[in-house]
């Protein structure tokens, strides 16, 4: 059973941060967010770190090791956009997206190890 939950979180982050770092890259909505979140210059890396995050749980399966390092750069990727959120006053709930994802990401690096 838990090599089942394994596989769907690892999937469910996959698919996420695939769309996620796409959006964060092409889309004009997130060039006026990150502004807002006074990181414009991060926009681009956070797409990139994102997209590149989703392709390291990929090849994780063959390559334990960038697994590991897949899921803990994204869980902190995560940490970082909840504290965005709370510092520039967002609501609690504005920062859910980002705390489950982080969440999701430490399960799979623990569940990893």
């Amino acid at each position: 059973m838990s090599q089942l939950v394994d596989v769907v979180a690892q999937s469910v982050s996959v698919i996420l941060f695939a769309g996620y770092g796409l959006h964060a890259l092409r889309s004009d909505r997130m060039v006026t967010e990150f502004k807002r979140y006074g990181l414009a210059r991060f926009r681009v890396l956070t797409g990139v770190l994102q997209v590149l995050g989703s392709l390291g749980i990929v090849v994780g399966h063959w390559y334990h090791p960038v697994l590991l390092l897949a899921a803990a750069g994204l869980t902190a990727l995560m940490t970082l956009g909840v504290i965005t959120r709370l510092r520039i006053n967002d609501p609690l709930i504005a920062a859910l997206p980002a705390f489950s994802l982080g969440v999701l990401n430490a399960y799979i690096f623990v569940s990893a190890l």
